[in-house]
């Protein structure tokens, strides 16, 4: 497992494409309470009524869907979708020691897909469109996976 540290060049490659990926997920997050504040509708639980400090003036049209919530959650669900897939296939790819050129292809390919999936879907473009940027993505797990298998065998 001499491959799996920052030395080699491969998997430093994975572990930057890694980080920005994991910090794109959590990143989500914050854009959900950041649009939850920003509406001030789009809770989901009975007990976001009750009277705080942060919200001094609860009314039950808080809760419920909320097209503008409810699309940065799609987007986050979406990369739970994905990301894990991404993270185990690129990491078991590092594996296979493939060229530096590849691995640079494959793994920020993968983070480009991903940021202009997410622009796509933030602002509300077609499924074609969406699904465009999504099928690059998920090739490039296949492949990793595919190549993965291969080298195992």
């Amino acid at each position: 497992m001499d491959q799996l540290n920052l030395a080699n060049p491969v998997f430093a490659t994975f572990a930057i494409a890694a980080a920005i990926m994991v910090l794109k997920g959590v990143a989500m997050s914050w854009l959900t309470v950041a649009r939850l504040i920003s509406e001030n509708a789009g809770m989901l639980n009975p007990e976001d009524l009750r009277k705080t400090p942060f919200n001094p003036n609860p009314h039950p049209d808080q809760i419920g869907p909320n097209d503008r919530v409810d699309r940065i959650r799609r987007i986050q669900q979406n990369d739970l979708e994905n990301l894990p897939y991404f993270l185990v296939a690129g990491l078991l790819y590092v594996t296979t020691l493939p060229p530096l050129w590849l691995a640079q292809v494959l793994f920020y390919g993968y983070v480009v897909t991903r940021l202009a999936h997410f622009v796509a879907y933030y602002t509300a473009q077609n499924h074609e469109v969406r699904a465009g940027l999504w099928t690059p993505g998920s090739l490039i797990i296949i492949f990793m996976a595919g190549a993965t298998l291969l080298s195992a065998f």
